[in-house]
């Protein structure tokens, strides 16, 4: 079975064409990093007798032709973060090879050959940075050694550069197409015997490199998921049921096959309670010739629905309760520091406060869709997915296929921030190409998006602080009630996980003798997942907007209430004080990536001057300040605004320092940085999903409003610390420190305080 779902300029390569591992081309995978991740480059050499004109392939991220072309994969998927470039040109950068001739292959999802390609958690450019250096310089080594056996000069003599080898004493050259066969001949050096470049040797990294996909996106030929097609292929939109968790009945369709080009109408059965986060949900599938006709085959069914337990969910009725709950007594402890009772009973003022933000929708541009083809026991798929190798998992054990006989290949996604690390819509396709035989294309709806995502859950938070005779915070407080994530695979499940209260709310750094961190039993109705920084969004807004009003009540500047309460320069690892467990820090060894008060300290001070903290501004405006590290990245915002006599709110400035470790692309952290002032202004002033009767009340973007030209901050700053620090993440870091900055601004403007998201100043 061959099929070609997308054909399109060479620059945009589809991921069938990906070059094979094979004993020939590739080095097999010989490396592993902490957690099981495999890494591309080998240590080990590969047979290449008779193969004596290359191709050159020292790991399974490059190869080079004898024609000189150098082709490197892209294994992590795409969505607007730039990874497709950022990662490639690191490769490139320590090659030496010509960056405006490379050619970038997306990689199929296929964990025993590319490593961990799950592109979530804002952990690409951490996790791959130092092996795609590695696989640069293991080919830059090779090909150098060929060169120099050719000149008979010394090795130390010659480098690369523009795809060439060149010898530095005789400018003599050669191009990496003439080295390739005798290179691909050569052992593989051991990883110590690798050098890598030194930081002034960078001739891209560190610098701002525009997206490679750019040309093709801007000019409409770009391929998304929705742009798949193969010959032959039928599209299937499908009713849900509206309630998670419920089934259906009955279903009559006569009306719906009358439609011109309805060719089949399909039941799905769903997965029930628990959702899960892989498998649909319960529904019946319209399966016909064109899009049109499935949606409006799907508009005249007849469905009677089952809905199950969760029938009677009300979002508005959960937060009410919630509110009792966190502000009525003691929950389960997470975190514990010192005595916060005795610091309650000689406070000197207490401050509480409690917090609520509202369930929200990933609500991504291009809304999900997958293509599947079923056909002699292989399926191949053509999907926007965040997550290829996790899809692929699911539809094997759906399809009771072995894992190798599905194949996953990834197309741009048009907006991810979690939702597409999800294979719902993936093995719906799968599920209807093998019931059906046909090829089929799944095709959410805005409406369907809007309805049946893995929601963000809504949050109740309360913040009790003290402040004692001294003028000290002397406690910290924090009761914490949301919907958990791991409730949609497991229903028992009633409060926050380890992974959860580590994003922003265990790990509150600041110097307090007393700290006391609880949660409380929030029963999930719906599918919960993770979205752009997860409950660092909740956490952060309750925690950065608390410290601004316990700055005001010790009379303190807030920046510099910040800076006082992280104390003295210190690593902190939070592990003593978690009540059970450890701190899970991303994923990574505390040690290898500590939290320094030093350089939340240094990024603070850098927002502050450049934003120009501390300036006499008009009445009606206000500068708002909260920082806040996040996937190992710290970070400070401040955000102006002016508010009318009628309440509107307008952002002319925001202003962003952040301290990422080593910058990759300066190109694409500024652009993350920009589009997550416009994520988080989005949910902070506009955005709500709200359930009744266990359905979604929400339809479009008339109903769940994100943020549009007029109300969007007008100039986002984004100012880089230099740093020699290893990589971290910038996708989700943004957004965490955005709402509160702007809720204190707001405060700063009208001297009203928001204790509730999305702001309605006169609501």
């Amino acid at each position: 079975m061959k099929y070609l779902a997308f054909p399109k300029k060479k620059q945009q390569r589809v991921a069938s064409e990906v070059f094979k591992a094979t004993r020939r081309d590739f080095l097999k995978a010989g490396g592993m990093l902490a957690g099981g991740f495999v890494l591309g480059v080998s240590l080990f050499s590969c047979d290449n007798k008779g193969n004596k004109k290359g191709p050159f392939a020292p790991n399974v991220y490059l190869k080079i032709s004898d024609s000189g072309e150098v082709i490197i994969i892209a294994h992590r998927s795409e969505m607007g973060q730039g990874i497709r470039t950022s990662l490639p040109l690191v490769v490139a950068d320590e090659l030496g090879a010509d960056w405006g001739k490379v050619q970038i292959v997306q990689a199929e999802g296929d964990e025993k050959k590319y490593g961990n390609q799950n592109t979530d958690g804002s952990f690409s450019i951490r996790m791959f940075y130092k092996p795609m250096r590695e696989a640069g310089a293991v080919a830059k080594q090779l090909l150098i050694q060929v060169a120099a056996k050719r000149w008979d000069v010394p090795v130390s003599e010659c480098d690369t550069e523009s795809s060439q080898v060149i010898h530095k004493t005789s400018a003599r050259k050669i191009g990496f197409g003439e080295l390739a066969g005798e290179a691909a001949e050569l052992p593989v050096p051991a990883a110590k015997d690798i050098k890598l470049k030194s930081r002034a040797q960078f001739s891209m990294i560190g610098k701002a490199t525009s997206i490679i996909d750019l040309p093709a996106i801007t000019s409409g030929q770009a391929v998304f998921g929705i742009d798949a097609a193969v010959e032959g292929m039928k599209v299937a939109v499908i009713k849900r049921c509206p309630v998670v968790g419920g089934s259906v009945k009955s279903f009559t369709d006569e009306k719906t096959r009358a439609i011109p080009g309805v060719l089949q109408v399909v039941s799905i059965k769903g997965a029930g309670l628990p959702a899960t986060l892989n498998k649909p949900l319960a529904g019946v599938a319209v399966i016909a010739e064109n899009t049109w006709a499935a949606i409006k085959g799907r508009d005249l069914l007849e469905v009677t629905w089952d809905l199950g337990p969760n029938a009677s969910y009300d979002s508005n009725q959960q937060i009410k309760e919630l509110v009792q709950k966190v502000s009525g007594g003691e929950g389960t402890p997470r975190r514990n520091r010192g005595d916060f009772k005795s610091a309650r009973a000689n406070a000197r003022k207490t401050i509480e406060r409690t917090y609520i933000a509202p369930h929200l929708a990933h609500a991504t541009m291009e809304p999900p869709c997958a293509l599947a083809v079923v056909k002699d026991g292989f399926c191949e798929i053509w999907a926007c997915t965040q997550n290829p190798q996790g899809a692929r998992d699911v539809v094997a054990e759906v399809l009771g296929f072995p894992v190798e006989k599905v194949k996953v290949n990834v197309t741009l996604l048009g907006g991810g921030f979690g939702r597409k690390s999800k294979p719902d819509f993936i093995v719906e396709a799968a599920m209807l190409a093998k019931q059906t035989g046909l090829p089929i294309k799944v095709q959410w709806t805005r409406e369907d998006d809007i309805h049946h995502d893995y929601f963000h859950a809504l949050s109740v938070q309360h913040v009790v602080a003290t402040i004692d005779k001294d003028n000290k915070l002397s406690g910290w407080n924090h009761h914490i009630a949301y919907p958990s994530i791991s409730a949609t695979s497991d229903i028992s499940v009633m409060q926050p996980d380890d992974g959860e209260m580590m994003l922003g709310a265990v790990d509150f750094p600041y110097d307090v003798p007393a700290i006391r961190i609880e949660t409380h039993d929030a029963k999930t109705q719906l599918r919960v997942g993770w979205l752009r920084s997860v409950r660092n969004i909740p956490q952060v807004f309750a925690i950065a907007t608390m410290l601004d009003e316990v700055a005001e009540a010790r009379g303190m500047d807030p920046v510099a209430h910040a800076l006082d309460l992280l104390g003295p320069d210190r690593n902190i690892t939070f592990n003593e004080e978690i009540v059970k467990g450890t701190y899970p820090n991303y994923g990574e060894d505390i040690a290898n990536y500590p939290w320094e008060t030093r350089r939340m300290k240094a990024v603070i001070e850098r927002v502050a001057k450049e934003s120009g903290w501390g300036k006499k501004l008009p009445k009606g405006s206000g500068l708002g300040f909260a920082a806040h590290k996040s996937f190992l990245t710290y970070v400070a915002c401040v955000v102006r605004v002016t508010v009318d006599a009628s309440g509107k709110i307008s952002i002319p400035h925001v202003h962003y320092a952040v301290d990422c470790g080593t910058a990759v692309n300066i190109d694409r952290i500024k652009s993350q940085f920009e589009g997550g002032a416009q994520f988080a202004a989005s949910f902070a002033l506009k955005s709500a999903i709200t359930f009744k009767n266990g359905r979604v009340e929400q339809n479009n973007f008339d109903g769940y409003e994100i943020i549009r030209m007029p109300d969007s901050p007008k100039e986002i700053h984004v100012h880089i610390i230099d740093s020699e620090d290893k990589p971290t993440g910038v996708g989700e870091p943004p957004v965490p420190p955005f709402a509160p900055a702007l809720c204190n601004a707001v405060y700063a403007a009208t001297g009203k305080r928001v204790y509730q998201l999305p702001i309605r100043l006169n609501g």
